[in-house]
């Protein structure tokens, strides 16, 4: 009978007791996410994750983005001088072809000539056909555009070739159009019989490889 009565040792009661479910344990648990296998600790934004594959899409198409920007450009001022007055670089830009010309081409004819050039560009670069023609008539574009610099120098220059005047820093920022369009021209697809003849393994060679 008294050993029936007697009360339970720690081990039976630690056994036996169910475990504390307080309000503390329970904010604990709710906080931490555990013993709740739908919640789930945030990751982060979603953006953060997809930039990565972002980049490698950019990466894979970062050329031809280029080469259609810059043919954009040359469209949209092209298509400018088109209409007398509406584009800030028309003059100096007629002024330029009457130096070269040595006042041999009319005003008239030198700015829907300079309009159908630079819409031709554009349009090359745009459409990625005669790709090779377009880069040369660019290049030849640029080169022209830089004579102003030598040209016009007391418009170009305020004084001294270390301070350019605004119509100078005008042509000066056209370093960054010949360096994009090194970049394309150096990513241009090569004429099928160059890809071909590259392609070609030399008949020695493969005999070579072919006896190791």
């Amino acid at each position: 009978m008294s050993s029936d009565l007697r009360p339970p040792s720690h081990e039976e009661a630690h056994r036996e007791s169910p475990r504390s479910t307080g309000p503390g344990r329970a904010a604990a648990a709710a906080a931490s996410g555990l013993g709740h296998p739908d919640v789930r600790l945030p990751r982060g934004p979603r953006a953060l994750a997809s930039l990565p594959a972002l980049a490698a899409l950019y990466r894979r198409h970062s050329f031809t983005v280029l080469r259609v920007s810059v043919g954009l450009l040359f469209l949209w001022f092209g298509t400018l001088k088109l209409m007398p007055g509406a584009s800030p670089a028309e003059d100096m830009a007629v002024r330029v072809m009457s130096e070269l010309t040595s006042g041999r081409l009319p005003v008239d004819l030198s700015r829907p000539l300079l309009a159908a050039a630079e819409m031709l560009i554009g349009a090359g670069l745009v459409t990625g056909l005669l790709l090779r023609l377009t880069l040369l008539a660019f290049f030849v574009h640029m080169a022209g555009t830089f004579t102003a610099l030598a040209v016009l120098p007391a418009e170009m220059w305020d004084g001294s070739p270390a301070f350019p005047t605004m119509a100078g820093q005008y042509v000066l920022k056209n370093v960054v159009l010949v360096a994009a369009g090194l970049a394309v021209a150096a990513h241009a697809p090569r004429p099928w019989g160059a890809a071909r003849g590259a392609a070609r393994v030399p008949s020695g060679g493969a005999a070579r490889d072919g006896e190791g």
